[in-house]
């Protein structure tokens, strides 16, 4: 573990811990992305980086697989956990659907980037 973690931007309180790519304060519980400037982020000034369920950096053309099942208006069934859907396309949508793909039996869509996997 690092011993130089920063401190919770909410309280300040030094006794932050990582959990997957977020950092956590455990005396308010206020969660956030830490800032990295590692040579793996692909963002410049301005551009946003969307991550999926687990914290890995989506982008155009990636095939991802849905890791809990969603309903689909309209439909009688919905899109099951393990679907794969391919060829993604990373936009800034409504309500926090930011990626438009097509998936097979369902047609064209939007789906959050929280309940997807990178294949």
């Amino acid at each position: 573990m690092s011993d130089h973690l920063p401190p919770c931007p909410s309280c300040s309180s030094e006794y932050t811990y990582e959990m997957n790519a977020l950092m956590v304060c455990p005396e308010c519980g206020h969660e956030w992305m830490p800032a990295t400037g590692g040579a793996a982020e692909p963002a410049g000034p301005g551009e946003r980086v969307i991550r999926d369920a687990v914290g890995n950096v989506l982008s155009d053309g990636d095939t991802v697989t849905v890791v809990k099942a969603l309903k689909v208006k309209g439909s009688v069934s919905g899109i099951k956990a393990g679907t794969k859907v391919r060829n993604i396309r990373l936009v800034d949508g409504v309500d926090g659907h930011d990626i438009d793909c097509r998936i097979e039996g369902f047609g064209a869509m939007q789906l959050k980037s929280s309940v997807v996997k990178k294949a």
